[in-house]
């Protein structure tokens, strides 16, 4: 199927993926009486004396907002606000479809960090949760910190933790599938959000032996024109003690996990590797190294972020549980200890992991369960 051409005609014949619908009827006068004026003055009344009760009153309960500034959005880049809103709907279908959670498509004229917070803080009384997406780095990480500091509701950048969610899950199983350990050389591509949220979770989780690169090279703590974020990851990382040298990111390394650009990596790359080397080869759509050029480079375990190859590393299968964990637990914050607990419970669902099996499909009914009890169960526990 040619799917560029096939889902424009579709988006054509659909107008929009989603809408409003009342949940209550309104047919009568005795209904539009309750509904609305005069009988809903009592509710507001009460939510004046106690704003907790607009999550037992309204639908904030169940409603998040979907943001973006439209600056980075898929592989295509800064497109802009309006150019993003299909893929904003669509983030809203997969909410409603898989987890039951409603979802708003904010999509924001202006590219100003300011600007995000302000709007996003006072939009929030509407919303139970704030899903940021496809906002350029390294504003996204600022935003991101500075909603979580000043919001009481959860605030979650997928295209970085989703994306390291499903990467340390998939990880956890690759090196059942290998025998390797916590101690592998990890090479990550890729130094904007995703490639650092990555970083971060795996060093929490106990993977330090790792570097980074970006466009010009391995990332070092000598460099003068790293930003913040990049070196407070750098921090983290053992690798310059234990690793070495090598001008090839790939040297000597036991993983590679790529967040960057297309055809960076070919079969002579991977065999710079150690034996048994783990391929996640994740930029969309096409991959830093395809799986058969990497296969003939000797690489024991691929994925991508492709649904028609074997180990689809897919955001979707973090979102929708995790929101639906963090609504139905009014969880205000998505701590680090959530995120592990969101990547185990991914990976516990694999009882046997092989080569082409190391992550359960999106369309496996497990998964929101899993994800959503791991959530309520860390905030539970703390």
């Amino acid at each position: 199927m040619d799917y560029a051409k096939e889902s424009l005609r579709l988006h054509k014949e659909w107008k929009g993926k989603i809408e409003v619908n009342a949940t209550v009827p309104v047919a009568t006068r005795e209904d539009l009486s309750l509904a609305y004026t005069p009988g809903v003055a009592q509710p507001c009344l009460e939510i004046e004396k106690d704003i907790s009760l607009s999550y037992e009153l309204t639908r904030r309960w169940n409603l998040c907002a979907v943001v973006t500034d439209g600056t980075a959005v898929l592989g295509l880049g800064d497109i802009g606000p309006a150019a993003a809103l299909p893929v904003m709907e669509g983030k809203a279908a997969i909410f409603s479809e898989f987890a039951g959670i409603n979802a708003v498509p904010i999509c924001l004229d202006t590219k100003d960090a300011d600007a995000i917070v302000d709007t996003v803080r006072y939009l929030a009384p509407s919303f139970g949760g704030i899903n940021l997406e496809d906002i350029s780095a390294p504003r996204c990480f600022e935003i991101e910190r500075r909603l979580t500091e000043e919001l009481d509701i959860p605030v979650f950048h997928d295209d970085q933790h989703g994306t390291a969610i499903v990467v340390l899950a998939g990880l956890m199983n690759a090196l059942k599938v290998t025998g390797k350990d916590r101690g592998v050389r990890i090479a990550i591509s890729g130094a904007g959000a995703a490639g650092l949220a990555i970083a971060h979770l795996l060093a929490a989780y106990g993977f330090t032996n790792f570097r980074i690169a970006n466009s010009k090279g391995i990332l070092s703590a000598d460099q003068p024109d790293l930003n913040d974020d990049q070196r407070e990851v750098l921090d983290l990382s053992t690798a310059a003690g234990v690793w070495g040298g090598g001008v090839n990111l790939l040297d000597g390394a036991d993983v590679f996990i790529g967040v960057s650009r297309a055809g960076l990596f070919g079969a002579e790359d991977v065999r710079r590797m150690n034996s048994d080397p783990i391929i996640f080869a994740l930029a969309n759509p096409v991959p830093e190294i395809m799986p058969d050029e990497a296969r003939r480079g000797g690489a024991a375990v691929i994925a991508t972020g492709r649904s028609d190859f074997p180990n689809q590393i897919n955001n979707a299968l973090v979102f929708p549980g995790l929101f639906r964990g963090l609504l139905d637990g009014r969880v205000p914050r998505v701590t680090t200890a959530a995120k592990i607990a969101a990547a185990e419970a991914l990976a516990s669902l694999i009882d046997a992991p092989t080569a082409d099996y190391i992550i359960p499909s999106i369309f496996d009914e497990r998964v929101v369960p899993a994800v959503a009890r791991a959530i309520r169960g860390v905030e539970v526990a703390s």
